[in-house]
């Protein structure tokens, strides 16, 4: 009889060990649940954002935007929660203008983005951040609207003001220099702008960038060396004196730091590659 109840003994007992893993486990996992930093999900959404911007996922963009609403009553998180709402609305109209999307919805987003950024009014670095972003949403406004001369008088009297303010808030960010850099690039000299000035405000910003320490609040932007690297590659491309080479170095730069980064890659390196071939 022994030997007959014995295996039955024994399954009873693994049968328990694994139930009492089972509990213990999940109790481990409760606890890690409760303890776990309330910056970790907004963080891990804020991640799949910029990765969504750099591969040009719109769909993803907007997915996140909606996924971070419900943090935007955690106060002490609040001002990153509306920035980074901002952002996502921003850049899925950037990426917008580079997919031909309908300049109506490129205009809705963008007024997203700025409803977002217009929230943050307290002082901290969240507010030179969205100050930076709130120039770059009315720039990008203006070109939508650049052959309406009664919405571009209405759209520069935003901007100055706008511009006075984030660089009273952020005058050494380097996100700074990358949202003032396409005005200038596109204005005559005699009104301060100028393609070359526009190129030493890029570099400026890239010094900037990698002279950064960065903070240990990870929910503040530290975007910027990329971005600004791809604005060179871009303006020395373009510039009247095209500077090919410098402008196929600065756009591998870029895509060493995202390699996955959709415009850059898909867009901006094969025409400067097009157009160093066509200089050969």
């Amino acid at each position: 009889m022994k030997n007959e109840i014995r295996p039955i003994a024994l399954a009873g007992a693994r049968s328990l060990s694994v139930a009492a893993a089972i509990l213990f486990t999940s109790g481990v996992a409760a606890l890690g649940a409760s303890d776990e930093d309330p910056q970790e999900p907004v963080i891990r959404i804020v991640s799949r954002i910029q990765r969504a911007d750099y591969e040009g996922d719109r769909e993803a963009l907007k997915k996140r935007y909606d996924e971070l609403a419900q943090f935007r009553d955690n106060k002490p998180l609040a001002a990153w929660v509306r920035y980074w709402r901002g952002f996502a609305m921003w850049r899925r109209a950037i990426n917008g203008f580079n997919d031909a999307v309908d300049p109506k919805e490129l205009e809705r987003d963008l007024h997203q983005a700025l409803d977002e950024f217009k929230e943050i009014t307290e002082p901290g670095p969240g507010l030179g951040e969205a100050k930076i972003a709130i120039v770059s949403c009315i720039s990008l406004l203006g070109y939508i609207h650049q052959k309406d001369a009664d919405k571009i008088k209405e759209l520069i009297a935003e901007l100055l003001p706008a511009v006075k303010e984030a660089k009273e808030a952020a005058p050494d960010n380097p996100r700074l220099f990358w949202v003032l850099g396409p005005n200038v690039f596109i204005s005559p000299p005699e009104r301060g702008g100028g393609q070359e000035k526009a190129i030493e405000m890029y570099e400026k910003g890239l010094e900037l960038s990698r002279k950064s320490k960065g903070s240990e609040d990870r929910l503040e932007p530290s975007w910027g060396e990329a971005e600004l690297l791809m604005n060179l590659a871009y303006s020395n491309l373009y510039k009247n004196a095209p500077d090919v080479k410098t402008a196929e170095r600065q756009a591998r730069a870029a895509l060493e730091i995202v390699p996955y980064w959709h415009y850059v890659r898909d867009i901006l390196l094969p025409q400067i590659l097009a157009a160093k071939a066509k200089q050969q």
